[in-house]
């Protein structure tokens, strides 16, 4: 093995490892920063020395061992070996004596310490980006280079996001632990916000030059299949599980050869994965086994089912599709939720029946940078022969989005509505 496969192994190694290593390491010396800090030092000990020595039979293990050598140097260059060595052999033995040891907490894909850093990066004492870069980074295994990129935003910006999250999380006392009972409900609702978040920013990118960023959809996949092991009872983790899946399928095909977005109604269904559509279709059954047919994420899921099912655009049931939407307006009210049930009543009734839900959100405050509005306002005047009215609106969307690929996208629809 050449040293740029040894390199590349050992990022690959890193990706699947550091978030237990992390949750391991916090629970012994309760603090994030450090633990941190620790398993970074364990992963240069390993590029220096993998390369010459091989990977181990158990990188994970390997990588403990050197982050718990490095967290006894680091308390004796403290002053303080005597105290915390103490604390961290009381905590190793307990562990021994109570739960699995590190080694076979690493080898376990759904313990206890991961779960507890997934609750405590999503914590909501958190602003909303800040638990998503602080996820990425300690879940996601992301370099702070690698987040800013995903959100085209500037690497300092969210290095400072995340020194503030860690900062804010210690100053809050915020206890690493699974929350019980009704903390629970309202702590995993904050988690599942958060991975949503992600997958959604790779689906459909919000801003740059490209249309979808399929490594934040693998990412948020990767972490919505590990809560789906850590909190199987929870019909919504599967809701939301099942969701991703069955949007993730369309990914080859939501792009053309140039990278220019490929509209649903348009795109070549032979390219979506059926592997990932059927354990989508997997997961949304289980959720709904588990009495979660109205929950929002399960709502979504069968939505989206509705769509993997159909093997061609004319064999969607639409009808069922504005039905869920209504029921998911029900649940949980917005007026995003009522523009997606007016396109699925446009395709089920008829455009004019949809252009009089969306007329009545038209001026409804929250909407009003919203550029899918005047999207969709505009494909239901186009179908209605309103050319004039439809070209506006494609250009009041064009104005509002910031994905430099939807822009073009508008405009030529606009350009399209116009005789030449």
């Amino acid at each position: 093995m050449t040293a740029t496969d040894t390199h590349r192994a050992i990022d690959a190694v890193w990706r699947m490892e550091s978030p237990k290593l992390i949750a391991a390491l916090t629970r012994v010396v309760r603090d994030i920063d450090l633990a941190e800090d620790l398993a970074h030092d364990a992963l240069v000990a390993a590029l220096q020395q993998w390369p010459d020595a091989g990977i181990p039979r158990n990188p994970g293990a390997w990588l403990m061992a050197a982050a718990k050598h490095r967290a006894i140097d680091h308390f004796r260059r403290s002053r303080m070996l005597d105290r915390k060595h103490g604390e961290i052999g009381y905590d190793v033995q307990a562990a021994q004596e109570t739960a699995p040891d590190f080694d076979a907490a690493l080898d376990d894909p759904v313990g206890d310490d991961l779960l507890r850093l997934i609750f405590t990066a999503c914590h909501p004492v958190l602003a909303t980006e800040a638990r998503v870069a602080l996820t990425l980074r300690l879940l996601g295994g992301l370099t702070t280079e690698e987040i800013a990129r995903a959100f085209l935003a500037a690497e300092p910006t969210i290095a400072q996001r995340i020194v503030r999250a860690k900062k804010t999380i210690s100053k809050a006392h915020v206890p690493f632990e699974v929350p019980r009972g009704a903390e629970l409900t309202a702590r995993l609702a904050s988690v599942l916000e958060v991975i949503y978040l992600i997958f959604n920013e790779g689906y459909s990118a919000t801003a740059g030059d490209d249309w979808v960023r399929p490594t934040l959809c693998e990412e948020a996949l990767r972490l919505g299949r590990i809560v789906a092991e850590l909190v199987p009872g929870e019909p919504e983790v599967h809701g939301l599980a099942a969701l991703m899946e069955i949007q993730a399928s369309r990914l080859r095909a939501r792009v053309g050869p140039g990278g220019e977005p490929v509209l649903l109604a348009d795109q070549n269904r032979a390219q979506w994965d059926q592997l990932l559509i059927r354990r989508g279709l997997a997961a949304l059954a289980r959720a709904e086994q588990l009495g979660g047919h109205d929950g929002p994420y399960v709502l979504q899921a069968a939505i989206a089912a509705c769509h993997g099912r159909a093997r061609t655009a004319a064999a969607t049931d639409w009808a069922r599709i504005a039905a869920l939407y209504g029921r998911l307006a029900l649940v949980n009210p917005s007026p995003v939720i009522e523009l997606n049930r007016a396109v699925a009543v446009a395709m089920a009734e008829g455009p004019a029946q949809a252009l009089a839900i969306v007329d009545r959100l038209v001026d409804v405050p929250a909407l009003q940078r919203y550029h899918l509005l005047p999207t969709v306002r505009g494909d239901l005047l186009f179908k209605l022969g309103r050319t004039d009215e439809a070209s506006r609106e494609f250009e009041r969307a064009a104005a509002l989005t910031q994905n430099a690929r939807e822009k073009r996208l508008l405009l030529d629809r606009a350009r399209a509505c116009v005789p030449q």
